[in-house]
């Protein structure tokens, strides 16, 4: 299983309507790529502001394999909610870290 973690640095100014709406579109990959075991969202709670750098909000999906891994990073409605999420991060792709990773 390959468990895709994606931190995520949201600009100041992105709504929370913004985030659910972003989390909800992520979420609705699920039922359409055979092989999403599980997708979660969260919010970083830590106390360690220094090494957080700002990446408060995160999310996961676990893949049943890396060829899942793969479908989902080329599936067209990914394509969509990744250029939003780029466009609500500080820096763009540079509020975005993802982290991948076998269980």
């Amino acid at each position: 299983m390959i468990r895709h973690i994606v931190a995520l640095k949201f600009n100041p100014d992105t709504t929370e309507s913004t985030k659910r709406s972003i989390f909800a579109d992520l979420a609705a990959l699920t039922p359409l790529i055979d092989g999403i075991l599980d997708f979660q969202m969260r919010e970083n709670v830590s106390p360690e502001d220094p090494v957080v750098h700002g990446f408060r909000d995160l999310f996961w999906f676990d893949f049943r394999d890396a060829k899942v891994r793969d479908a989902y990073l080329v599936h067209p409605q990914h394509q969509a909610v990744g250029a939003r999420i780029v466009s609500a991060t500080e820096g763009g792709p540079e509020g975005v870290l993802v982290l991948d990773f076998e269980v």
